[in-house]
């Protein structure tokens, strides 16, 4: 066989190779669509419509409670089954009666999700395909929207309950459930593919520092070095990426706050879940229709120093804020705690220094540097590691400046070098440095005693 044959050959081979590949794609699309589907959905409808036409207005009336309204949907949705002539056994039929009250009284099929309390985050990437996150690892379900329109029809649900909306002129939206658990929205036109929606759960009984010890987030020598340095009046800050528990570690800390002070809470979405009584709760709102309206995390943080607060609780700072944050940190608000996404302790601060930087005041590095080191005394930075686990990795103490530099020193750093176990699980935990804290001093002051002990360099007991 000469070149130019095994090149024709190469060819013709190269083409039915090519052309095999759009037939295996095209055979994807039914398959997927047939794992969706559900042979129900047309009783669902006739059921769900005759429940509209049984019930009417009572749906929507904002004065009637929530229990009366269940018992109501309840009892007309056993009605309206029992006329109905499709032949199902009595596990379909129950099936379809929870099916059906969930999309009028919930969320659709994100509602067995949102009851599930293994189930820590739900994500919805279009009608058609849903993921949810038990013990730090993702994983599909078996569950779907029926089509867009119901995707959006929920999306619209949950932000129209916190005065919020989501359409083409505000594709991307920030909510709430009931609850406290955050919901983030990206509808079409950026969200090429469908609609998106993330809900983060929050516990119904928020952690304590005995879950965090016990989930290996924490140890008990920093639980109480945290305790002394919130009851102190130190301020903090509380870094680490997206997901990796800062919220969680903010609600414990704030679980330290005297019962006696006053407490104002600052938030986009409001998720922080404080049991003291003295507790004034305010949230961000978006620009309206007209683009008027606006109220920034800045704009409240300004209007709380004029509300007498002992403690200001920033639920997270990624703007200009950080400029008033750090003004009132060092004008006798002492014993301030926020949060900021960051990869480690050092990065914390620069991105405070560039928010500062977004204020729009002409402010000379040096000047934004010593407020932060005067006003930042503890920086706790947690991580999600690569087993799905959640761990304050580092607690690092601001001790100053030294030229142009912030000075730091880490009290307590998460040992990596232990590795992992056969499960692929991190087997180390937070280790003293043996370095004394210079905070120990005013901490005394304010009656607040440590032990020098926990700061050596043997290794912290679990």
């Amino acid at each position: 066989m000469n070149l130019s044959e095994r090149l024709a050959q190469r060819q013709t081979r190269s083409g039915t190779e090519l052309r095999a590949v759009p037939s295996k794609q095209t055979t994807d699309v039914p398959r997927r669509a047939a794992r969706n589907a559900d042979p129900f959905a047309g009783v669902k409808r006739s059921v769900h419509q005759g429940l509209l036409e049984a019930l009417g207005p009572k749906l929507y009336d904002a004065y009637l409670d929530q229990r009366v309204l269940e018992q109501q949907v309840t009892q007309t949705l056993q009605a309206v089954l029992q006329r109905d002539d499709t032949p199902m056994t009595v596990a379909d039929r129950t099936r379809v009666a929870q099916e059906v009250a969930d999309e009028i009284l919930g969320h659709g099929p994100l509602e067995p999700y949102l009851r599930d309390p293994g189930v820590s985050e739900i994500m919805v990437n279009g009608h058609d395909q849903i993921y949810v996150e038990r013990d730090g690892r993702l994983a599909p379900v078996d569950a779907a929207f029926t089509d867009e329109s119901h995707l959006r029809r929920t999306i619209d649900k949950i932000v129209s309950r916190v005065g919020r909306r989501v359409d083409d002129a505000s594709p991307m939206v920030d909510a709430r459930l009931p609850d406290g658990s955050r919901v983030n929205a990206v509808v079409p036109p950026i969200a090429l593919d469908g609609s998106l929606l993330t809900i983060r759960k929050f516990a119904a009984d928020p952690f304590t520092v005995d879950d965090l010890m016990s989930f290996g987030t924490l140890t008990g020598p920093v639980a109480e070095l945290l305790e002394a340095c919130v009851r102190g009046r130190l301020n903090i800050l509380i870094g680490g990426g997206t997901g990796s528990g800062k919220t969680t570690t903010l609600n414990v800390l704030s679980s330290f706050l005297p019962d006696d002070e006053r407490i104002v809470t600052i938030e986009d979405a409001a998720e922080l879940q404080l049991r003291q009584e003295h507790v004034l709760r305010l949230e961000s709102r978006p620009s309206n229709v007209e683009r008027r309206g606006e109220i920034a995390i800045r704009d409240l943080v300004r209007n709380a120093l004029r509300m007498r607060p002992d403690r200001i609780i920033i639920g997270e700072v990624r703007d200009g804020a950080a400029l008033d944050m750090l003004q009132a940190m060092n004008t006798g608000h002492d014993g301030s705690i926020t949060t900021v996404h960051s990869n480690a302790p050092r990065d914390s601060l620069s991105r405070l220094e560039t928010m500062v930087l977004m204020a729009g005041v002409e402010l000379p590095q040096r000047a934004i540097r010593e407020q932060m080191a005067s006003a930042i005394d503890l920086i706790v930075h947690q991580a999600r590691l690569k087993d799905g686990t959640r761990r304050i990795t580092h607690i690092t103490e601001v001790t100053g400046m030294e030229g142009d530099v912030i000075s730091l020193q880490d009290l307590f750093l998460f040992d990596f070098h232990a590795g992992v176990n056969d499960s692929g699980w991190f087997r180390g935990s937070l280790r003293a440095t043996g370095l004394r804290p210079g905070f120990l001093d005013r901490l005394a002051d304010r009656g607040v005693q440590l032990p020098s002990r926990m700061f050596g360099l043997e290794e912290v007991p679990r």
